[in-house]
């Protein structure tokens, strides 16, 4: 957490007890959370923060790059997590909301072709795909 934290505060955040409790739970969390998520887990460690509070936290660590955020929720919310530099794809699902992180990028090789073909100089794009995880598709019988 420390180098997560220090990385996090040198590049002119303030540092408060919230930012620090925030960056925990997202260290802590295997997939992306929402700001009201976050808000809940605060909450429970008896840390003081409104929900106000904990959304302009997120976004200023948003505008430093220390966080990701991301709209993958099927309800419009923005979900955040650690900024790991890393290029990610998003399985999603639909049943129980889980948000599972592809470890490597499918359309790398298609995106080389299209560029090949089309002389479009591709810069980025984005991969979330909806579905049922396995415990959801054994819950439905399906």
């Amino acid at each position: 957490m420390k180098d997560c934290e220090s990385a996090a505060f040198s590049n002119g955040l303030k540092k408060t007890k919230q930012r620090s409790a925030i960056l925990e739970i997202l260290q802590k969390n295997s997939q992306p959370v929402s700001a009201e998520q976050i808000f809940l887990e605060l909450s429970e460690k008896k840390i003081s923060a409104s929900l106000s509070t904990v959304y302009r936290s997120l976004e200023a660590m948003a505008q430093k790059g220390v966080v990701t955020k991301i709209n993958i929720s099927s309800e419009g919310k923005a979900l955040f997590e650690l900024n790991t530099n890393m290029h990610r794809h998003y399985l999603v699902c639909l049943g129980c909301k889980k948000i599972i992180a592809l470890d490597y990028c499918p359309l790398e090789g298609y995106e080389k072709k299209l560029e090949g073909e089309t002389d479009f100089f591709i810069v980025g794009h984005r991969l979330d795909i909806f579905g049922y995880c396995p415990e959801c598709r054994k819950k439905s019988g399906s």
